[in-house]
């Protein structure tokens, strides 16, 4: 996630960068210097700009996967350069609700976009990125604010189950139920299993990854489609091909956990066959 997100940022004006993938020094001066580059980008740390935010024509999301890598550039590199201001921007984003919902966004937000957010506060959590004070909310609590809003979101009155792609039914695309919205969720829930050894979480990842093969969201031959109308039932797929990592990943990762015994859930007999 780390090189994708940053060079998202960079290629633009890319130029020359020295590096030698068998010299630690050189990956990590490399690094430095793409950070550094995306990090011209943002403007939410000055003066009367909204801290979390990217300039258009950047989204919400792009926004919290950028913070994502930066979390990841910390984690490899040890250089805490970013590190004020990627908890401010977080908290900042995850608003007085602490949940990822900032009025900011609330028009136009979907459950892809607050996935993203949920999945780096879910990252900090795990890589022991410094938490924020005592008053504020705890990485881990952002994390599972978010996976309890959208398991409330489950919506069984149509296609039997999934998230919608928009929170609000005044949006268009609330008839739409995309496969990043269900992959966000899944990889939520996964993670949220692993760390917390709450075998709940677990079942939800099943639960999501199921229904999103049972709609055919997941093929047969595990392509991950673009997503589906309730208007039609879920009858029709959008055949656009996504590389929607994050269904399968964690899948595997679920299935690793299996195989140690920390849990059997269901998606990963199959897969052990």
């Amino acid at each position: 996630m780390l090189i994708g997100i940053l060079l998202l940022f960079t290629f633009h004006n890319a130029s020359a960068i020295d590096l030698n993938l068998n010299d630690t020094t050189s990956i990590q001066q490399a690094a430095s210097k793409v950070a550094h580059g995306m990090m011209m980008y943002y403007k939410g740390n000055e003066s009367g700009q909204t801290p979390g935010l990217l300039p258009e024509p950047y989204y919400w999301w792009e926004s919290g996967a950028m913070f994502g890598a930066l979390i990841d550039y910390w984690r490899y590199t040890g250089d805490s350069t970013y590190n004020d201001m990627i908890s401010k921007a977080m908290l900042w984003q995850a608003s007085l609700a602490r949940d990822f919902m900032p009025p900011n966004q609330t028009k136009s937000e979907g459950n892809d976009d607050q996935a993203f957010w949920g999945i780096t506060a879910l990252m900090a959590a795990e890589s022991g990125f410094p938490d924020p004070p005592p008053e504020e909310p705890q990485w881990l609590a952002l994390a599972q604010a978010v996976f309890n809003l959208q398991a409330t979101r489950w919506d069984d009155s149509t296609c039997g189950g999934g998230l919608r792609w928009q929170i609000s039914a005044l949006n268009r695309g609330y008839n739409y139920k995309n496969s990043i919205s269900q992959g966000g969720f899944f990889d939520i829930a996964a993670r949220l299993g692993a760390f917390t050894a709450n075998q709940t979480y677990f079942e939800w990842a099943d639960k999501m990854y199921a229904w999103s093969e049972s709609v055919g969201l997941i093929g047969p031959t595990f392509q991950v489609f673009d997503g589906t109308d309730v208007l039609l039932k879920c009858a029709e797929l959008n055949h656009d091909l996504w590389c929607v990592s994050l269904l399968e990943e964690d899948r595997a990762f679920i299935i690793n956990i299996s195989i140690s015994g920390h849990t059997t859930p269901a998606s990963s007999s199959t897969a052990q066959q």
